[in-house]
């Protein structure tokens, strides 16, 4: 991926000039936190995080948040992010920092918040370490949880091992069958690879019998320095076609069923700002905080040359308004001749700077998924919008009523 400390690719002459994105300059509205870095105790073959050449902290054994900084952390953008923060938490493996970790995570946030603020946690785990211990934190306090799984046994082992090079499937079932037992609700992230991608129906089919109902597929986009795709690497066409599939699957139990592709999607439609980033106007909704209180724009490019700064010396505010920053957003926006004439720019907004950037190391390419975007988006935003369209009428029909009401 190495971006390195060249500088990036700013975007056309239309764009907006530092000083005056400076003036109005986006808030910092989510965390990303590493609390282990790339620390895990998996051994995917496929993982983008763990021992790049890119890393910063790769010759650095042992990597784990401190609570000196995690009270920084916590104190600082309660006080900034104020009446509503999220904190996330990803890896490597974040359940490998303790439970006792995020205990004193949640009781910061409750000594340090102010009244009438909203804290929301969310963690992405593989599920091997879990027990009635986090359970009762995840439960307790409304964690939104993400369980890493790709499939049914023989897809899911093929490419997520241990340290021992065995399959960790059985150790993430009974992970999940735990989260069921104590009632802590979850959300499924599955990755899509050449193990999976062609097996749509068996994938959706798995999921639903194991009672899961919110599933997020990550398309798998890795690359040689050369730019030829890695092995595990899915094509534009296979991901557009596993989607198509999806869709038609997911219509039916549309009421049921939520699947964050489509989710995202009727976002956009209805006007309102996508959860995804990669279906925003610029890069600059979230950034993520490393194990030492180093902030960088993106979670795949945690690289030297776009280091932001150090929650430990710098304010948010400084964080927020750095050059750095404003230049990483920009990314985004150069637009590329192809998506000049697509009837697809407004809901794509030019896609993901990572797919953009990683087969060639240009953001001015195209999005390696652009075909793919454009095979769901011809198949599903027709039905899409009609149902939006419904939805808002319902709400506006509610809405004058209660106006009428003499309750």
């Amino acid at each position: 991926m190495g971006t390195g400390n060249a500088l990036p690719i700013l975007g056309q002459a239309g764009d907006v000039s530092y000083d005056s994105w400076r003036a109005g300059v986006p808030r910092i509205t989510s965390l990303l936190i590493k609390p282990v870095s790339a620390v895990c105790n998996l051994d995917c073959s496929y993982c983008f995080y763990l021992d790049r050449e890119a890393d910063p902290y790769k010759t650095l054994p042992d990597r784990r948040m401190s609570e000196e900084t995690l009270e920084r952390l916590v104190d600082t953008y309660l006080f900034y992010s104020y009446p509503n923060a999220v904190f996330a938490f990803q890896g490597g493996e974040p359940t490998l920092a303790g439970l006792k970790f995020f205990e004193k995570l949640v009781e910061l946030q409750q000594r340090c918040g102010r009244n009438g603020q909203a804290v929301s946690n969310a963690l992405q785990t593989n599920a091997t370490l879990i027990d009635e211990g986090w359970c009762d934190l995840f439960r307790d306090y409304n964690w939104l949880l993400g369980v890493s799984l790709d499939g049914p046994e023989e897809i899911h082992d093929r490419y997520r091992f241990n340290k021992a090079g065995r399959g960790t499937w059985k150790q993430v079932i009974r992970g999940v069958e735990i989260l069921q037992k104590h009632d802590v609700e979850f959300n499924i992230l599955c990755v899509l690879s050449q193990a999976n991608v062609e097996k749509p129906r068996e994938l959706y089919r798995f999921f639903k019998s194991l009672g899961v109902d919110n599933v997020q597929y990550i398309p798998l986009s890795e690359f040689h320095p050369d730019g030829t795709p890695m092995p595990f690497t899915i094509t534009p066409e296979q991901y557009g076609r596993f989607l198509c599939e999806i869709f038609e699957l997911w219509w039916p139990e549309r009421r049921k069923i939520r699947i964050r592709f489509f989710d995202n999607l009727a976002e956009a439609l209805a006007g309102m700002k996508p959860g995804s980033c990669t279906m925003h106007e610029t890069c600059d909704s979230y950034v993520v905080v490393e194990y030492n209180g180093d902030v960088y724009p993106c979670d795949f490019f945690v690289e030297k040359g776009w280091k932001l700064g150090n929650i430990n010396l710098d304010s948010w505010p400084e964080i927020a308004r750095r050059k750095r920053r404003y230049e990483f957003s920009l990314n985004k926006t150069i637009v590329h001749e192809e998506c000049s004439r697509c009837e697809w720019l407004t809901i794509c907004k030019r896609g993901c700077p990572k797919f953009r950037h990683a087969p060639g190391r240009n953001f001015s390419d195209l999005d390696y998924f652009c075909r793919s975007y454009k095979m769901i988006y011809a198949k599903a935003v027709g039905p899409l919008k009609k149902e939006v369209e419904k939805l808002l009428a319902r709400e506006q029909a509610f809405a004058g009523a209660m106006q009428g009401s003499p309750y």
